[in-house]
């Protein structure tokens, strides 16, 4: 027994060059060890001896072995290394897969869940309604019924609390409108929106909606959830008249018999948000045009588009009549136009060429219509020259430096200069016109302007830099968006810059005194501050008489100047977008400071410039779709391209959005063209 240990003790000075040699050595010796303590005759047992030569022979082999390995180790060593990279990628592919079919079942799951909890009952009896909500009192100028309360006025205890705070009405359910209810805060006004729309559009994507690319659902949300933060009412009906002296808005709404019915709704401050309409410049026949400004006008622009492609699909319509109904006229250049006879061309390009006789989509027609020399003429020459190139490659052809003269239910007419400026008449076949060249005042901002002095502005109504509508008691009506204009012209305001700056009243402004008065110019005409930024330079070139001084003629033309240098905003989504938040937080802000206001008498004149600063635009940048590529004017840098700029496009106006919900059916409607493409079906509506 002790002779086969010591054995074994010397196989493992042999194999101990190894790990496990090593190991087994250790537990021979310490068992050896053992036995010659407890075990009197393993004392005496003969060590073994091995010879030197044996050992070094022994760990020589073992090192060669290891410098050199066979092929045959080679293999064993490299294959299992390339397994576990394998049984890493599947177990890697295993997880993500479970997780995700894992997430795709919570998720569905609480989807049903949530579906599930909303089908419920509710037995509602008693619901308390204040009389005069049932029977309001007539008065007014025209006797007419004036609505001082609401049928759910007093429902529950906070809308109670509500029909006691300051009435704010908001005439419109446009951009403007939208940006004034977004910025309230709850509980500081009791608010009832006047419009004859239920729901909000997302007016930037109505060429989208026009061709199918987008549905109209996915561009509106309903107003009353949109007030429904605020606990505001909203009155589906149209703004009439005005009787500021009164405080009362008369509005038509229309019964189940198609009568208008009129009354009164009072306020305490107004909003005017109602938009503007299309300019007709005095053209004959646009009564057959189509115009792109509300969700009926896409609805009617999609089925007029594949009416005329139906019929020219026909084998009994005659050549001539498929080129006239395949002919598309759009007039005008500016983003409306330029983006709608791009979705045309994407409509033709991507589904008629595919679902129609190929005939239809080779006989098809788009004619742009541009008075000025170039398209999209309010961006970077770059931006429009970019917009020319696509277009002509596209094969839509562009008619510039061209009026329109008339237009017919089968052609129209337009007129261009030749050479020696004469002017030459051209007929164009058409069965779809669109008309979108320019904005005209609203006529119940018309109906207001016309009340007030000094408002003659053509297309808006004029306010000052706190968005007051000029004329009007201070503080109580408001307009904003496309109903309004800023006042630009510095002049109107002589007297009471110089009455402000003339320290010392000697009918002069000196340099120190023209330095004040540029001060109040800024205050009063935010965007007059680009014209005076060379304060010096301004005041020696109108002081004609070197006096170091500005007499009041001097002034008189200094200002008038400055006045002519401005550029109005221009009647965009995102000016009325800004110009509605701006005005919500102020009127948030006089609510909230009421109290401190009338301790210190600015209640009314005043109060809006202690509050708040002058309203301020600040450019966002323009874009515009032009056919499966798109356009950015962003003021110093301009971006355009294909693909990538048309994603950069969408996801702008996802972002831009009114509600998630109409941003998760906007990428659903996007998904859905990509995939099956645009709906040909023709509903009627």
């Amino acid at each position: 027994m002790f002779a086969a240990l010591a054995a074994r003790r010397a196989a493992c000075l042999v194999s101990s060059t190894t790990r496990a040699g090593v190991q087994r050595c250790n537990f021979s010796s310490r068992a050896l060890l053992h036995l010659q303590r407890t075990h009197p005759f393993a004392r005496h047992a003969a060590p073994v001896l091995i010879p030197r030569h044996t050992v070094t022979r022994a760990f020589s082999s073992s090192t060669s072995r290891r410098a050199e390995p066979s092929s045959s180790t080679v293999d064993a060593v490299k294959k299992p290394k390339s397994i576990p990279r394998f049984r890493r990628f599947l177990r890697l592919t295993f997880y993500l897969a479970g997780s995700t079919i894992v997430g795709v079942f919570v998720l569905t799951t609480v989807i049903f869940l949530h579906d599930a909890f909303t089908y419920k009952e509710e037995h509602i009896e008693g619901v308390p309604v204040e009389p005069l909500a049932l029977r309001p009192e007539r008065g007014g100028p025209k006797n007419l019924p004036i609505l001082k309360r609401y049928l759910d006025d007093v429902e529950d205890p906070e809308k109670a609390e509500l029909s006691h705070k300051p009435h704010l009405v908001v005439v419109g359910g446009g951009w403007g409108a939208v940006g004034v209810l977004d910025s309230l805060r709850d509980g500081d006004y009791h608010v009832t929106v006047v419009s004859p729309e239920t729901f909000n559009t997302f007016t930037p994507l109505l060429p989208s909606a026009a061709v199918g690319t987008v549905s109209v659902r996915s561009l509106v949300e309903p107003i009353r959830k949109i007030i429904a933060r605020l606990h505001g009412h909203l009155i589906n009906a149209k703004a009439i008249d005005l009787h500021m002296s009164e405080r009362l808005l008369e509005v038509e709404a229309v019964s189940q018999s198609g009568q208008g019915e009129h009354f009164y709704i009072p306020y305490d401050k107004l909003v005017i948000a109602v938009g503007s309409v299309s300019a007709t410049k005095g053209v004959p026949g646009l009564e057959h045009c189509f115009q792109l400004k509300t969700i009926g006008d896409a609805i009617r622009i999609r089925a007029r588009i594949l009416d005329n492609f139906e019929t020219a699909a026909l084998p009994t319509t005659p050549p001539e009549e498929r080129k006239r109904l395949l002919s598309f006229v759009v007039c005008g250049g500016g983003p409306t136009g330029v983006e709608t006879a791009a979705e045309i061309y994407d409509f033709c390009q991507e589904d008629i060429i595919s679902y129609f006789p190929k005939l239809c989509r080779e006989e098809v027609s788009i004619h742009v219509i541009q008075g000025r020399e170039h398209i999209l003429n309010t961006y970077s020459e770059a931006i429009s020259r970019y917009a020319e190139d696509k277009f002509k490659r596209d094969g839509v052809d562009l008619i510039t430096s061209a009026r329109v003269v008339s237009v017919h239910p089968d052609h129209v007419v337009y007129s261009t200069r030749d050479k020696d400026g004469k002017i030459e008449l051209h007929e164009l076949p058409a069965n779809f016109v669109l008309w979108s060249t320019g904005i005209a005042m609203n006529p119940f901002v018309q109906r207001v302007s016309s009340y007030l002095p000094n408002q003659v502005h053509k297309k808006a109504i004029e306010v000052d830099a706190h968005l007051r509508v000029k004329g009007s008691p201070v503080g109580e009506v408001y307009a904003i968006g496309d109903a309004s204009t800023i006042e630009t012209s510095v002049v109107a305001h002589l007297l009471d810059l110089v009455d402000k700056a003339d320290k010392n009243k000697d009918g002069k402004i000196d340099y120190e005194e023209w330095e004040a008065m540029v001060g109040h110019i800024k205050q009063k005409i935010p965007m007059a501050e680009a014209q005076l930024e060379k304060v010096r330079e301004l005041f020696d070139l109108y002081d004609s008489d070197s006096d170091n001084s500005l007499s009041l003629n001097e002034l008189a033309v200094l200002l008038q100047e400055i006045g002519n240098k401005i550029t109005a905003l221009p009647a965009t989504a995102q000016v009325a977008s800004q110009q509605g938040k701006y005005l919500g937080r102020k009127l948030s802000k006089l609510a909230r400071q009421r109290e401190t206001l009338v301790a210190n008498g600015l209640i009314g004149p005043g109060a809006d410039e202690a509050v708040s600063p002058p309203f301020r635009y600040f450019h966002l940048g323009s874009l515009a779709y032009i056919g499966n590529a798109a356009v950015f004017d962003l003021g110093k840098f301009s971006f355009m391209g294909g693909l990538a700029a048309m994603y950069a496009w969408r996801s702008v106006y996802w972002s831009e959005q009114v509600s998630s919900r109409t941003r998760a059916l906007l990428m659903i409607d996007w998904i859905v063209r990509g995939i099956w493409g645009r709906d040909l079906s023709r509903l009627q509506s």
